[in-house]
């Protein structure tokens, strides 16, 4: 089992950057998957970024690619988003998620077995 604390939301205007941190408990943190994903008002959860746990396979949603990179530190039990250029759009709440020993690297919000309890990302005009 693995517990997740995300952390460095905030409000940001519309071309800055933000770094969000996910730090996870447990000794086998490097067996995991791990994936970021976000939730705006009135939406349904949508998958940002993962990265592998065998492999540094990273992935990314459309609508980040170019701007948002995930990375891990298995020795600190931390993966993190650095988002850049950030729009109004992103403005949601940001989800670090691990997924346990998977085949593939997974997009979707039931593949993944443990949540973080999020982080509010503001995007102001």
């Amino acid at each position: 089992q693995v517990q997740l604390a995300e952390s460095g939301g905030g409000l940001v205007q519309a071309g800055g950057s933000l770094r969000l941190s996910c730090a996870a408990s447990g000794r086998t943190f490097s067996r995991y998957a791990m994936g970021w994903f976000r939730q705006a008002p009135g939406k349904e959860r949508e998958f940002v970024a993962a990265f592998s746990w065998i492999g540094d396979k990273t992935y990314y949603a459309d609508s980040v690619k170019g701007r948002f990179t995930i990375s891990r530190d298995n020795a600190k039990n931390t993966v993190t988003l650095q988002m850049n250029s950030l729009k109004p759009e992103d403005t949601a709440v940001y989800y670090c998620a691990a997924d346990y020993l998977p085949t593939t690297l997974a997009t979707g919000v039931r593949e993944y077995d443990y949540w973080g309890q999020g982080t509010q990302v503001t995007v102001s005009s």
